[in-house]
């Protein structure tokens, strides 16, 4: 990525300063918009300085980033990271196959170090490309025991995480009641490195079990994230429930929300409430048009997510790129049916890029402390640079460069939480032979437990023949024998 020597280990001493040097461009995703050939200093854990020819305490460590665009770290705000151990198994399902697969006949076989492999791999991997924080949707958590393997695996990857406990094999109001679960989280220490939320969905219909699991989460003051707006799962009937009943405020994050009608929409930003759109998940899965646009237009806070490696990656340009085209795609779909065109982009690549960063960390309750590139904020950083690339020459509009042009082969520099855990390319201390091997014998585990038979008919679904559509015209020059 660079001709620079790689530092020594002793290089990256804990609690030595940072400082980014001459960054072509610094996107700060605060007021102070973009930086030219700005520094970004920092101390400890904290970002100490944003500006020009910053001056730096003795012994500094000072990392060239000519040529690159310093941003702040981003933020995944859904994603089942242990599925991440099943990576690509189910990339040709459909929405319903997922879930027959998980909830209705297999879900019972991962175990709890199934959970921390994928967890692993997954933290692993998200910290690679860049994602400095991640909320964890775990909803494989039969037990606590189970919790504490996927808090395990996550904790031995210096990323900063949530874990949104779930458990999709039992229903919420009974689970999130049992003194086991009540005990676990009492017992949990969460801070700023650890966060902890509940993940479940609201399905139960006009009973509304899922009262007993709201009150809970207010209880142990616990955030709640929920899938919303799934086209045939989830959708009006169930957020008039949360509304009627008082469940709806600035702590709950609607994953997808890709298929509400206006008066839900207009309930979740009145509510202060978020939305995690997951764009490919929503194009290739079915919940319904991917939620940016309507998140823009009833003014809902919108954050990003990559949902689930059994399908996608963990790749968050992809989330920026599909995202800002998707919302692109939507409105000249919504004028070419009145008979108008498109002159302007409503949403630019500056808001993608916001979405990835500060979105995510209003959705996770701590804009005050990520998210951009702000004195006094936690220091999550991370340098897009890479000498040998075609793509990242020339750099002229850096937010549609993070957005339309960069990608994880670009991801140099990685900070979390002040650390340098990524430097020139290469992961710092983070071997992924070991995490690999886990991944390995869980992957062994469990197409044993589904035998070769149901393994190979799983990950290749039968698919319909489609009907062909007859075609009134025939080939040019068929009625003289010649085909022009």
């Amino acid at each position: 990525m660079t001709d620079a020597v790689a530092p020594r280990a002793e290089d990256f001493a804990p609690g030595r300063p940072v400082v980014f040097r001459n960054a072509t461009a610094v996107i700060t995703v605060d007021s102070a918009g973009v930086l030219e050939n700005a520094d970004v200093l920092i101390i400890d854990d904290t970002i100490a300085g944003v500006g020009h020819n910053l001056e730096v305490p003795a012994g500094t460590l000072e990392i060239d980033a000519k040529g690159g665009i310093v941003m702040p770290g981003m933020i995944d705000t859904h994603r089942h990271m242990w599925q991440t151990a099943l990576r690509g198994y189910g990339g040709d399902w459909a929405l319903s196959q997922y879930f027959v697969f998980y909830y209705l006949t297999w879900g019972h076989v991962f175990r709890a170090e199934d959970i921390a492999a994928g967890n692993q791999l997954s933290a692993l991997e998200s910290v690679d490309d860049g994602v400095t924080t991640t909320v964890d949707w775990s909803h494989a958590l039969r037990t606590p025991e189970y919790a504490d393997a996927a808090v395990e695996a996550l904790k031995s990857i210096p990323g900063r995480y949530v874990l949104a406990y779930g458990n999709y094999l039992g229903a919420p109001w009974e689970w999130m009641n049992e003194p086991g679960f009540q005990q676990w989280v009492k017992n949990f220490t969460t801070d700023d490195m650890f966060g902890l939320q509940v993940a479940f969905d609201v399905n139960s219909g006009p009973d509304f079990h899922e009262k007993g699991a709201f009150e809970a989460a207010r209880e142990l003051g616990l955030r709640v994230t929920t899938h919303a707006g799934v086209w045939g799962v989830n959708g009006d009937p169930n957020i008039d429930l949360m509304y009627e009943h008082g469940f709806m405020d600035d702590t709950v994050t609607y994953v997808h929300a890709s298929s509400l009608g206006p008066d839900s929409y207009h309930k979740i930003a009145a509510t202060g409430g978020t939305i995690s759109i997951a764009t490919e998940s929503e194009q290739s899965a079915g919940q319904g048009y991917p939620s940016a646009w309507v998140a823009k237009k009833y003014g809902i806070t919108a954050s990003l997510s990559m949902d689930t490696s059994v399908w996608w990656s963990a790749d968050f340009f992809s989330a920026m790129r599909s995202t800002l085209s998707s919302f692109r795609s939507r409105d000249h779909l919504e004028a070419h049916n009145k008979g108008e065109t498109v002159n302007v982009n409503r949403m630019k690549a500056e808001d993608a890029v916001w979405q990835a960063t500060m979105g995510g960390a209003h959705t996770i309750g701590m804009a005050d402390k990520l998210g951009s590139i702000t004195v006094g904020k936690k220091a999550d950083i991370v340098l897009l640079k890479n000498d040998e690339s075609p793509v990242m020459t020339p750099i002229l509009n850096p937010y549609a460069h993070v957005v339309y042009q960069a990608g994880t082969a670009d991801v140099h520099t990685v900070v979390v939480n002040g650390k340098v855990v990524k430097y020139q390319g290469q992961r710092i201390g983070m071997p992924l032979k070991p995490v690999a091997d886990r991944v390995a014998a869980s992957v062994e585990y469990v197409r044993g437990q589904l035998g070769e038979d149901a393994w190979k008919e799983w990950m290749n679904p039968a698919l319909p023949e489609d009907e062909p559509i007859a075609n009134p015209y025939k080939y040019l020059g068929e009625e003289d024998g010649h085909k022009h």
